[in-house]
């Protein structure tokens, strides 16, 4: 982070700096931002702590502790408890921490591009890095930094001679996009596609639509927008709005298209500008997020030779289509989060995995399954539809883990042309106790559910046992 100092902290937010021995006094240096912290725990000297009320923890309540580790400065919204240092109060310490980013951003010359989408986001993310960094300085979002918190961490951890910022935009309620594309002010915005997610707070996939396309109004003057041309609603939207944009796909009106796509076990291949591309992470939905990616990088002048020898060494994501070798098991660790097509998007690969390699074909096919969250009303039939998409893919055996699973599994079973098995559990823990007992060898398994299921355990278990 370029430093800054409390003076110009104090501008930004329209504050007065309290709680320190006068100003200027131990000279203007001392009172440089060099960092910033919202994790009492991890606080360094010179860092600006923001003290933001959480479900179980409240920073205001670390202030006095933070400041005798050596924090620069605290923002806050409330009295902090025997606090003495530099203090300086805001509304909004949340707001507050979104107003410094946007500032931060104004004050260096480096060039943002904004990621949001139903599905895909962080892998994009990720391709985009892995390839930009080769030719240029790029920074990026640790993990999934996509709401009011993470975005701004992730433009203020950023260093002046970097050249390229990678974010992510997510959102599971309307105006989220919106706000977080005013902090970012992307010069290149992209919508990896919209489907139904988050239906809890959207209500319907229209709103999905119009809040991802959102991510354009904070476009800086002469930004480019990329959105997903095989999506239909996403181009008629923004035909409708009115706002100029460039499609990637496969349609042959696709200004980035790829064709000749072949999906193979562990990795998939495709052509872009008559360049052969082999793509490390399996999966159409993965040649859709690395479509994404080649967009973005065009925008910084790579050619499509100079894609395609950077993705050939790209490293899998965690828990997101990330195949592990277990003894003779093979893992798809999808673990991250789910909702229904990105359900959709693992299904097809762990098809792929048995269907594209001789060696497999006489492989069972597993999938432990926990829900997808935030469905709304929606959920049981989404959740039917899952377990159609289960039998399709050719699932020999199913494994619910929780309760709206069991509507799945009850549908992959009554729609299975063949002889598909259901197991049922209550929740991952009790997943994790039997695991051993349904479990062979040499199975092919894909383990994927929303982050409040917490599957990753159900892996370890499987790592364990192996």
């Amino acid at each position: 982070m370029q430093p800054i100092s409390i003076e110009t902290l104090a501008q930004i937010f329209g504050a007065v700096v309290a709680g320190r021995s006068g100003p200027g006094k131990a000279g203007a240096k001392a009172y440089d931002i060099t960092g910033i912290s919202t994790d009492s725990r991890t606080v360094q000297p010179g860092d600006c702590f923001f003290a933001i009320a959480g479900e179980n923890f409240d920073g205001h309540n670390y202030v006095a502790q933070v400041l005798q580790k050596g924090a620069a400065c605290a923002v806050v919204s409330r009295d902090a408890p025997d606090a003495a240092g530099p203090i300086l109060r805001v509304p909004d310490t949340v707001r507050a921490l979104g107003d410094l980013a946007r500032a931060y951003r104004q004050m260096n010359p480096f060039k943002v591009v904004a990621i949001t989408g139903s599905v895909g986001k962080t892998t994009t993310r990720q391709i985009v890095h892995h390839v930009l960094s080769k030719r240029i300085r790029t920074h990026q979002a640790q993990k999934s930094f996509n709401n009011n918190i993470g975005l701004p961490l992730t433009l203020l951890a950023a260093k002046p001679q970097d050249q390229v910022i990678i974010a992510e935009l997510g959102a599971n309620h309307p105006g989220e996009i919106a706000e977080l594309t005013r902090i970012a002010l992307p010069d290149v915005a992209v919508v990896t596609n919209a489907h139904p997610a988050h239906l809890e707070g959207f209500g319907d996939l229209a709103t999905i639509v119009r809040e991802k396309l959102s991510i354009s109004e904070g476009l800086r003057a002469g930004g480019v927008f990329i959105i997903n041309g095989d999506i239909e609603p996403l181009v008629a939207t923004c035909q409708t709005l009115g706002r100029p944009f460039r499609t990637f796909g496969k349609a042959p009106n696709a200004r980035y298209r790829a064709q000749d796509i072949i999906c193979s076990g562990d990795h998939s291949t495709f052509t872009i500008e008559g360049r052969s591309v082999r793509l490390p992470l399996p999966g159409p939905g993965n040649v859709d997020n690395a479509l994404a990616a080649w967009a973005v990088c065009d925008q910084f002048s790579l050619s499509a030779d100079d894609f395609a020898k950077a993705v050939e060494d790209l490293p899998a994501v965690s828990m997101r289509a990330e195949t592990l070798q277990v003894g003779k098991l093979t893992i798809l660790n999808d673990c991250y989060n789910a909702n229904p097509a990105s359900m959709k998007n693992a299904l097809a690969m762990l098809h792929n995995l048995r269907s594209c390699c001789d060696a497999n074909r006489g492989r069972r096919l597993v999938f432990i399954c926990g829900h997808m969250g935030e469905l709304g009303p929606q959920s049981q039939s989404l959740h039917a539809e899952l377990g159609v998409a289960a039998a399709q893919a050719g699932v020999d055996l199913f494994v619910a883990v929780g309760e709206p699973p069991k509507t799945a599994a009850q549908a992959a079973r009554k729609t299975s042309r063949q002889d598909l098995q259901t197991l049922c559990f209550d929740d991952t823990l009790s997943a994790c106790s039997h695991v051993q007992e349904f479990v062979r060898e040499d199975d092919i398994i894909l383990v994927k559910g929303s982050r409040t299921a917490r599957l990753e355990r159900v892996v370890e278990a499987l790592r364990q046992g192996a």
